[in-house]
């Protein structure tokens, strides 16, 4: 995730767009929503059966965890193949940091994928196939089409592909939810789209979210400690940067927002 590179999105026509600003909405809104609450579960076998691989589109490294930390491990325990396919490498992040330049930026988030993603499985359970796209953090509209045409080369009919809601707010999280809705289509696979941002942004009963497509993923208590746990793997996203007075990415009041008992989905 990176916020810095986030600047406000509108949606065209609507009378509040869609702004990744301040504190956002506090999480004690959402619990305090029955709405969320009443969501229809939805059984990982329900969104990828016996013998469909999941491919999941991950903007910035990080939201792999944060959107869908819980399916991933639900999907290593029924032995669905799984692909993780990374947007960017993170880079751009912390932008004009002494202490984490790009370059050394871009092999620490690799490396704090790798371990979030073993923190996450069980002894035994392989990790998911990770493929790098090294596309430009912050700026994934505009190579979009290599992103799509990634997808096509990789996707197969019945293939279910997992990434961020075309409309979740942030340029990049926008663009992998196009691209990959695009590539899906084209190859016959299913979509399925993950709110990250949008918890920020929107508000309970927001109408500019597709509550009606949206479903939700319980997860138990183990379920949600290994996500935690994977989350903790972010290092560089979790702490102030003192070399720009810049405030930590992922600060507690966002990571209260991702770390439910349970992950919602739009189908």
């Amino acid at each position: 995730m990176t916020e810095q590179l986030a600047p406000p999105c509108p949606v065209r026509g609507a009378e509040h767009p869609r702004q990744i600003a301040g504190a956002g909405t506090p999480d004690a809104a959402w619990q305090a929503w029955a709405g969320l609450h009443d969501l229809p579960p939805i059984a990982t076998h329900d969104l990828v059966t016996p013998g469909q691989r999941a491919i999941i589109v991950a903007p910035h490294p990080d939201d792999e965890v944060l959107a869908c930390g819980g399916l991933l491990q639900m999907l290593a325990a029924q032995d669905t193949r799984t692909v993780v396919v990374a947007a960017t490498d993170g880079d751009a992040s912390h932008p004009g940091s002494s202490i984490y330049p790009p370059a050394q930026l871009a092999r620490l988030r690799s490396r704090e994928t790798a371990a979030a993603l073993h923190a996450l499985l069980p002894a035994g359970r392989p990790a998911p196939q990770v493929i790098r796209a090294r596309l430009p953090d912050g700026d994934v509209s505009s190579q979009a089409g290599a992103l799509q045409t990634l997808l096509e080369q990789l996707l197969r009919p019945g293939d279910v592909v997992f990434t961020t809601w075309r409309h979740d707010g942030h340029p990049d999280h926008e663009a992998c939810g196009h691209a990959a809705a695009m590539a899906a289509r084209l190859c016959g696979a299913a979509m399925v789209e993950l709110p990250v941002w949008t918890w920020h942004w929107a508000e309970p009963g927001d109408q500019r979210v597709p509550w009606q497509r949206a479903r939700r993923l319980v997860l138990d208590a183990e379920t949600l400690q290994r996500k935690r746990d994977a989350i903790a793997c972010y290092t560089t996203q979790l702490h102030p940067d003192p070399s720009t007075g810049q405030p930590a990415i992922l600060p507690p009041h966002v990571l209260a927002r991702l770390t439910h008992p349970y992950e919602v989905c739009f189908l």
